[in-house]
Parts: C-alpha cells; sequence; structure tokens
C-alpha cells in the first residue's frame, strides 16, 4: 500500500519534526505509521564547543593552554561532526489513556493487536491486548509471563521490539514494535510460492535472527510464517514469544509448538531423557525454507500421519527447487544429528 492511496489523505498534514498535530479529526494512523517509518527521520543536533572569547578570564599561561585545548577541540569538532540523536523520553508507568487507538492489526486466542500511537510523543507502535481473563481459564499466565520477560531483554533488527507493558482490571497490554507491512504468511499464501532469491533474503534474515537468540539461551519452539512479519522496508521480524524459553542448560522436555514445524526430537522423545536443545529451531527453519519454495509445509497431512512422517523425515522435495536449496533444507534437517532419518525426494 502506498502512503498515498488513502482516501482521507487530505484530512492530515504532516507535521515539523517536533510539532504535534491537534486535528478536531482523528488522522489516519496507519498512514502515519507508514510514513514515519518509510522517512526514517532522525532530529540531529550539533554539539558545540565553547569558544575563546567566551570563557571566563584566567591568567595569561592558563588563558594561552586553554587557547591551545579550544582550538584543537573546535577542529575536532569540524572534522568529525559531533551530535547526537534526540530521543523521546520513556514515562515511568504506561496507562490505556496515553495512546490513540486505530485500526486492528491481527487477531490471536487472547485477544487483538491494534495500531496505536502514544499521545505524547506521536510514537507509532501496535498495542497487544490480552484478556486475564481468558488468560487465567487456560492457564497461560505463566506463558505470557515469560513471554514479556524474555521479549522485553531482546534487541535484533529482525526480532520484534517489546518496549514496554502495563495492565488494568481486566486487560493486559504490551508496547509493541510496528510491523508495517503485516503477516508474512499473508504475503506467502498471495504469491503462493516465493522465489529463491527472495526465500534466500528471508531465511538468511531468520538465521541471523535465531543465532541472536541461541546465543542468548533463548529457544523460539514456534517458528513458523504466522509468527514472522515484515517491516516496512520488507525485513524480517520474529515475532510471538508465547512458546519461547530461556534454558542455559540447553536442555529442555516440553512439547509445544505447531504440529507441523516439530522436529523428530521432540516428537518420537529421541534423547537420553527426552530432551532437546536450541536445534529444534534450526529443523523449523528448513521447514519454513521448504515452505517458502513450495507454498506448502513438507509433512503436511492428518495429524497422526503428520506425526509419522516428521519421525522419519518423509517428505519429497519438487524437481523445481534448485540443487542449492535442496541442498540447505536437508543439511539443516541433519543439523539436529540425534537420530537417523532416510530423505526421499524426487531426482
Amino acid at each position: 500500500m502506498s502512503v498515498n492511496d488513502s482516501s482521507d489523505a487530505s484530512r492530515f498534514q504532516k507535521p515539523k519534526p517536533g510539532q504535534l498535530t491537534h486535528s478536531s479529526s482523528r488522522p489516519n494512523l496507519f498512514k502515519v505509521a507508514l510514513q514515519s517509518q518509510k522517512t526514517n527521520a532522525v532530529t540531529t543536533t550539533t554539539v558545540a564547543l565553547p569558544s575563546q572569547n567566551a570563557q571566563a578570564p584566567t591568567s595569561p599561561s592558563k588563558k594561552a593552554a586553554s587557547a591551545a585545548r579550544s582550538s584543537d577541540e573546535l577542529a575536532l569538532a569540524k572534522k568529525s561532526s559531533i551530535s547526537y540523536v534526540d530521543q523521546p523520553l520513556i514515562p515511568k508507568q504506561f496507562h490505556l489513556g496515553m495512546f490513540e487507538i486505530g485500526r486492528p492489526l491481527g487477531k490471536g486466542k487472547f485477544g487483538r493487536v491494534y495500531l496505536a500511537r502514544e499521545r505524547g510523543t506521536g510514537f507509532v507502535c501496535a498495542l497487544k491486548t490480552l484478556y486475564k481473563g481468558e488468560l487465567q481459564n487456560s492457564g497461560a499466565e505463566s506463558q505470557v509471563r515469560r513471554e514479556v520477560e524474555i521479549q522485553s531483554n531482546l534487541r535484533h533488527p529482525n526480532i520484534l521490539k517489546l518496549y514496554g507493558h502495563f495492565h488494568d482490571s481486566k486487560r493486559i497490554f504490551l508496547i509493541l514494535e510496528f510491523a508495517g507491512k503485516g503477516e508474512l504468511y499473508k504475503h506467502l499464501k498471495r504469491e503462493i510460492r516465493f522465489p529463491e532469491w527472495k526465500a534466500a533474503h528471508y531465511i538468511a534474515q531468520c538465521a541471523a535472527a535465531l543465532r541472536y537468540l541461541h546465543r542468548k539461551h533463548v529457544i523460539h519452539r514456534d517458528i513458523k510464517p504466522e509468527n514472522i512479519l515484515l517491516g516496512i522496508h520488507g525485513e524480517i521480524k520474529i515475532a510471538d514469544f508465547g512458546w519461547s524459553v530461556h534454558a542455559p542448560s540447553r536442555r529442555r522436555q516440553t512439547l509445544c509448538g505447531t504440529l507441523d514445524y516439530l522436529p523428530p526430537e521432540m516428537i518420537v522423545k529421541t534423547g537420553k531423557d527426552g530432551s532437546y536443545n536450541e536445534k529444534v529451531d534450526l529443523w523449523s527453519l528448513g521447514v519454513l525454507t521448504y515452505e517458502f519454495l513450495v507454498g506448502e509445509a513438507p509433512f503436511e497431512d492428518t495429524k497422526v500421519m503428520t506425526q509419522k512422517r516428521i519421525a522419519r523425515a518423509d517428505m519429497t522435495i519438487p524437481s523445481f527447487v534448485s540443487p542449492e536449496a535442496r541442498d540447505l533444507i536437508k543439511k539443516v534437517q541433519f543439523l539436529l544429528g540425534t537420530h537417523v532419518i532416510v530423505l526421499k525426494h524426487s531426482r
């Protein structure tokens, strides 16, 4: 969608940097979000060093030394263009009244996500709303607590940022980074399958994000197209850390995630104690690569048959997939290395 496509474009005038609008009619938040992310405007202020004339009177010797230092500093300032980036102050406590709520962005099991803008700074974000009653009925309170604790400590260009959270008597609100192009799943369904150059571009970014997570001992455990968003420039943003876990020991036993993307380790419990490690995310990355290139998950079938096919890694790679991509899919799956599998594929 182009930022100039909106039918009510005349209702909104882009404010000057640092200036807030006070129109009686509510502006189109989606358009504001796209403009603010696309322009990526940054306010920069040059730091001016004090001149010799502005200094207080001193003795001749100190004055000469000060003049020399001042001259050197001014030369350095001109050479390096010393500057700093203005950033909005983050309030100590958030509440719903601080946000102007826009259109819904998505719907989940326990609530919805809305486009929002912080009234004081004009900062555009996504506001994820979770209902406490539904979380309690499903026993998911610890899951949400873990999601907040983990995601709030992650900072990577390919991971969706969690800026903060707050709650009222009935709801929990998560303040998230706004990903302007939405779910990757919708783009895949529209295109049916991605060309290999685009799939490679996406997979490389996912791999970089997983490498960062695993270095911080975090296992995502639910990598799939529905949990990957695209920023305004088409960059990958891994989201939804509801099933993620911080595991310094690198071993976990919980069966979780989405069946089509689960590795054999979770299905057949091949480890000595039925445990697995962060490499389960790499299996999901291989499944994701296959789905990007083919248009469907490799083991998709009935629930029972999907489990059996995953346990045997029984899949067929179509002939239109290049030898290089075929090799990557197989190597990613073999990285788990805790079971013997036989890959069936077309020649």
